[in-house]
């Protein structure tokens, strides 16, 4: 039986909102749900220093998952491509952290986070309906963090990426023999800069897509915010969120 997404933390002493989900998950109402719920609680806490945990728990080696696609329609396919938009673009560092396999949604979670830590174990699927890869926006997702080249690979072959290809393409950050250890380290190097990572992540987004001339003016605006909070601290700049 497979687990859908639970707020329960392991790591509740440092981070102030965790996702919990299985690694084979499939896509239901439930999950959309809580990832908007996630999301909402992030958005309408002012405090800083907010992070987001979503650790995704492998479904094993041998785990077949949910028979994609289940029983999805199109119009949830929609909500949930929504939702993940909405995690990606959240005003908090986004930490995923991955043990075994993680596939379909679970794997479209994992690329809508900020920062992804896995153990030796990890494989990271593409999932298949009426013989071919699903073609979600994780296809999208793909392309955009670790090429053309990379994605089609995966697409064509259906192999599963293991940990240390999936470091080497960059598609995870790094694969930690002590996890817990890891993740506390990385939480408490964040600080309050969580929505400083936000204005900078969205930076990286658009960079692919947009000219110097048209990113020349934003990234100034960045930097003249990073001088005033050097100067001044956190309060001293205006509230930002994916934008300046």
């Amino acid at each position: 039986m497979l687990k859908e997404a639970q707020p329960v933390s392991s790591y509740s002493d440092l981070t102030d909102v965790h996702l919990e989900v299985d690694g084979g998950v499939a896509l239901t109402k439930s999950l959309v749900a809580t990832v908007n719920e996630a999301c909402a609680r992030i958005e309408d806490d002012d405090r800083k220093g907010l992070t987001l945990l979503v650790h995704i728990t492998g479904a094993g080696a041998g785990a077949a998952g949910e028979p994609w696609p289940h029983e999805t329609a199109i119009h949830l396919v929609n909500q949930w491509e929504r939702a993940l938009r909405r995690l990606e673009r959240l005003p908090v560092l986004v930490l995923a952290v991955v043990d075994g396999a993680c596939r379909g949604p679970a794997l479209d979670l994992l690329l809508a986070t900020d920062y992804r830590v896995v153990t030796a174990d990890l494989r990271l699927e593409l999932v298949s309906v009426a013989g071919s890869t699903w073609p979600g926006m994780a296809l999208y997702r793909l392309v955009n963090q670790i090429g053309i080249g990379a994605a089609r690979r995966m697409m064509v072959l259906g192999a599963p990426l293991l940990a240390d290809r999936a470091v080497a393409s960059g598609l995870v950050d790094e694969v930690a023999q002590d996890v817990d250890a890891r993740v506390r380290e990385i939480l408490q190097s964040v600080g309050a800069n969580g929505r400083e990572w936000a204005i900078r992540r969205q930076l990286l987004f658009e960079a692919a897509t947009t000219s110097f001339e048209d990113a020349l003016g934003t990234h100034l605006a960045a930097c003249d915010r990073a001088l005033r909070l050097a100067r001044s601290g956190l309060e001293a700049a205006p509230a930002a969120g994916g934008r300046l």
